[in-house]
């Protein structure tokens, strides 16, 4: 289970290179460490990946790497949040972009956040292969290609946390059964990419047990948000929980796990 709940960077945005990390640090312990924890939390600049590296700054003291595919926008979002913020140049789906992140000299929390939603109600059989294809490309391959870059670093953290924010819609439980809400939605290829997502998460999880790293996914629940024309009912805010308490997880804390902000969702 999840534990209970509790109660301007102004500098232009950077690629990630050998000095991303190398900038002077606030002195203070968290979590044990001198130094504060350094999260990097993928398309960050708006939405729920805001609202997570806002919490991850502002109530944990937390360094928090602003990965954005938009220089500009990554950098408006990391002065809004604050000193503890840092915009990095990210595209999950672009190779340099990625193998840039070996840089780091550290990294305790990956958020893998980044995800699109390209189809707009289509039925599966009138789905088109490619859209598909770049919904994976993001949703699921982009997130093997950070995790793998950013792991030797997250190795010698004492504390690596690894989030992919998933979806309900990628529970096959809830998928399966007739009269729940998510098995009347027909959205092939994010559904699809929200359970491959899961899997993901489980095989890491595995291949990691018994380090001091856990790897568990989220579920923020039906947010408003760009992606879906914020039709969701519940606050970016709202959605940032979940995956939050996973990212700050304690030693005895769960792994290869599904949650959201109340517990463990069905696989």
């Amino acid at each position: 289970m999840l534990p209970e709940r509790a109660a301007g960077n102004q500098g232009p945005a950077i690629r990630c290179s050998a000095r991303l990390c190398r900038t002077r640090r606030k002195p203070g312990s968290v979590g044990g460490m001198s130094e504060p924890r350094v999260a990097l939390v993928t398309g960050a600049n708006k939405g729920i990946g805001f609202e997570i590296a806002k919490l991850l700054g502002t109530a944990h003291g937390m360094k928090v790497l602003i990965g954005a595919r938009d220089a500009v926008r990554g950098k408006e979002a990391a002065a809004a949040l604050g000193d503890f913020a840092t915009a990095v140049v990210l595209d999950v789906t672009d190779e340099e972009s990625v193998a840039a992140l070996g840089a780091l000299e550290r990294l305790d929390v990956l958020v893998n956040n980044a995800g699109v939603l390209l189809e707009r109600g289509a039925p599966p059989s009138g789905t088109p292969v490619d859209l598909l294809r770049q919904t994976f490309e993001t949703n699921v391959y982009g997130v093997v290609a950070v995790t793998n870059a950013t792991l030797p670093v997250l190795r010698r953290s004492d504390a690596g946390r690894i989030v992919n924010l998933s979806s309900g819609l990628g529970s096959l439980a809830f998928t399966t059964e007739p009269s729940h809400v998510y098995a009347q939605n027909p959205l092939l290829a994010y559904n699809a990419s929200k359970s491959a997502l899961n899997a993901v998460t489980v095989s890491f999880a595995n291949e990691l047990r018994g380090t001091a790293i856990k790897v568990n996914a989220a579920d923020p629940g039906y947010c408003a948000t760009d992606m879906n024309g914020h039709a969701g009912p519940r606050t970016p805010v709202q959605g940032a929980t979940a995956a939050v308490r996973l990212a700050t997880l304690p030693a005895d804390g769960p792994t290869g796990g599904f949650f959201d902000e109340d517990g463990p969702v069905p696989w």
